[in-house]
């Protein structure tokens, strides 16, 4: 018995409360919603139109006219009088007769006419004498530098002869000695036959001594054109000339075998 009454028991208020609560958060929240967005809503814009009553136009009102000035006529000038025109006389012509001409001088008879004066020619004759006589000096002047230039050039032509003949003979002279040196080197092979002619390029120095040799024409034997060719090297330095200007950087030499 006692289970029974401390049973619990359903309390009918409970759900119809909880219903009510209900009710009135969902109409305080539709309120919330609706209040904002009223207030959010933007104004809708007024037109308001002003006016104001036009004036009323006033007629012109008409001036008076004024009077027109008084004019007073003019007088009119007089009319000029038409004078008489002078009557004018024509002169006279008077011819006047041409004055009688005089007669021209008769000319006298017998009468020759003068001869004009002639310079006097003794005068000129001197001037002329003068200026033939200082032609004639001028052309013996000239004919006497002639003579002098002409005697003077025949002297340095012949001296001009004379040097050359000298430096030719003392560049053979030179010449010689040179080759007279290189056959005293040249050793000739045994199956030389006849008398070939062999010429070389020689290039010395200043000293005599030999820079280069070339053979530029071969006497056939190529044995004999070695022997010179060694002997030309073995005679380095060559003899200088006995004239220090007749040295020569370049010498043609030609040997031959029986010369």
């Amino acid at each position: 018995m006692s289970a029974a009454v401390f049973e619990e028991r359903s309390d009918p208020g409970q759900v119809a409360s909880a219903l009510l609560a209900a009710a009135v958060h969902v109409f305080l929240l539709l309120v919330l919603v609706f209040g904002v967005r009223w207030q959010n809503r933007p104004p809708e814009p007024v037109q308001v139109e002003l006016w104001t009553e036009p004036a009323p136009v006033q007629a012109p009102v008409p001036e008076e006219p004024k009077p027109l000035p008084k004019v007073e006529p003019v007088p009119l000038p007089p009319r000029p009088v038409a004078k008489p025109e002078p009557v004018i006389q024509k002169p006279e012509i008077v011819e006047k007769k041409a004055a009688p001409q005089k007669p021209l001088p008769k000319p006298a008879p017998n009468a020759e006419p003068r001869p004009k004066p002639e310079p006097p020619k003794a005068a000129a004759k001197p001037r002329d004498e003068e200026a033939q006589r200082q032609i004639r000096e001028q052309l013996l002047r000239e004919q006497r530098s002639l003579a002098v230039d002409r005697e003077s050039q025949q002297i340095k032509d012949q001296l001009a002869r004379e040097l050359s003949a000298g430096n030719d003979k003392a560049r053979a002279e030179w010449m010689d000695k040179i080759r007279a040196k290189i056959r005293a080197n040249i050793v000739l092979p045994p199956d030389l036959q006849g008398n070939p002619e062999a010429q070389f390029l020689v290039t010395l120095l200043p000293n005599g001594e030999v820079l280069t040799r070339r053979l530029v024409k071969s006497s056939g034997h190529g044995a004999y054109d070695d022997a010179v060719e060694r002997a030309i090297l073995k005679s380095s330095p060559l003899p200088k000339p006995d004239k220090p200007e007749l040295f020569s950087r370049e010498l043609r030499l030609t040997f031959r075998p029986k010369d």
